[in-house]
């Protein structure tokens, strides 16, 4: 899998796109194989498709390991970033930092409508802290304890849901102390259910898949 943003920039990997394929590949008869691998910029993902009538209507993707740690993609003296503040316009935030293939700014606040995303998402994004620029999720723990998350992708601007974004924010609330390992993300495009397994380490996204269209384009 390739994939590019909205600025022409090439993305690491995308885990909603990932589930997508894992749909189009065997709805249309490209394999019989309910578990398929995917080669993407940041590794191999294995898709488990949960089937129905023929048809696939959910994915899980094994997201890998998170990566707490990564100096190239995070300035910080142990190229680290838990709960620590960073400083926009005069306005202090705090920030965790987890990497899935791709680099996420995760921060945690009361109400998740006092956000003026458009306004903050890019200057987050471009911030000195982050050579690479960075994915920005902005996220409200529920009554319910499930997650309600909002995202400013690196090289789009928001989006209606990230997949990589979705799984950052449940490891950055389990390593704050706001959930367990499994958390269900409410976006505006829908809900993830998240599985940060503590016996592989690695991160599980599971969620629906729906053929929207078909069409042609000419190049």
């Amino acid at each position: 899998m390739r994939i590019f943003n909205a600025d022409g920039s090439e993305a690491m990997m995308c885990g909603n796109a990932s589930r997508c394929i894992g749909k189009y590949v065997y709805d249309n008869k490209l394999t019989q194989k309910e578990v398929i691998t995917l080669e993407t910029l940041s590794g191999i993902k294995i898709l488990k498709l949960h089937t129905e009538n023929g048809l696939v209507e959910e994915v899980t993707v094994d997201m890998d390991l998170p990566l707490l740690a990564n100096s190239s993609q995070i300035n910080t003296p142990d190229g680290k970033m838990l709960a620590k503040t960073i400083t926009v316009d005069g306005k202090e935030y705090k920030g965790t930092f987890v990497c899935m293939g791709n680099p996420h700014l995760v921060i945690f606040i009361d109400d998740i409508k006092d956000v003026n995303l458009p306004a903050i998402g890019p200057k987050l994004e471009n911030h000195p802290l982050f050579p690479e620029r960075t994915n920005v999720e902005f996220a409200e723990v529920l009554p319910d304890g499930s997650l309600r998350m909002r995202v400013w992708e690196r090289g789009s601007g928001i989006t209606m849901a990230c997949g990589t974004g979705a799984c950052a924010t449940a490891v950055a609330a389990y390593l704050n102390h706001k959930t367990g390992r499994k958390s269900r993300v409410r976006m505006d495009g829908g809900d993830l259910q998240i599985h940060w397994n503590e016996k592989d380490g690695h991160v599980y996204m599971t969620g629906p898949v729906v053929k929207v269209f078909d069409g042609e384009i000419e190049i």
